[in-house]
């Protein structure tokens, strides 16, 4: 039973990497939920509860950050309600087509509905294309954060007496 786990703890983490990248899964507590059950199958000897803990707040300051980074391009550029929405539903829709969906998706949608909201084709593609760039950054700092959680967690677990 023990090594089932171990495997579920791995995929989790795994699944979770690509989580970051990909807006349908959620990345980082997939992250978090398998470091939890390695530290749990170890009997917490390895990595205790402070190391939890600061894995629990990297965790949800990636989750905040995946937030605020496109809203903060999205509304640097002044952005609408509706591009927001339609932000969304491009990220949405972009994974239906793959990687490229994903990067032109958010951009598009985006764009779409700041023009439907405001009828001027120059102001939508900037609206599009801050919104990306803040989700581009959203996702290199989550990224970042979910690297520096596996780290962290691995320096405590191979390195502890």
């Amino acid at each position: 039973m023990t090594t089932a786990l171990l495997i579920l703890a791995i995929l989790l983490v795994i699944v979770g990497l690509a989580g970051t990248v990909l807006p349908a899964l959620p990345g980082v507590p997939l992250i978090f939920g398998g470091l939890l059950l390695v530290a749990y199958l170890d009997g917490f000897n390895k990595v205790g509860v402070f190391t939890l803990v600061i894995l629990g707040v990297l965790a949800v300051i990636a989750f905040a950050v995946d937030y605020v980074a496109a809203m903060m391009g999205a509304k640097r550029a002044g952005a609408s309600r509706l591009a927001v929405i339609g932000a969304t539903l491009g990220t949405i829709g972009g994974l239906f087509f793959g990687f490229v969906g994903i990067i032109i998706g958010p951009f598009a949608g985006a764009a779409v509905g700041e023009f439907i909201a405001r009828k001027d084709a120059l102001q939508a593609g900037k609206v599009g294309f801050a919104t990306w760039l803040g989700i581009v950054i959203g996702t290199a700092a989550k990224l970042g954060i979910a690297f520096l959680m596996i780290g962290l967690f691995c320096f405590n677990y191979f390195l502890s007496k």
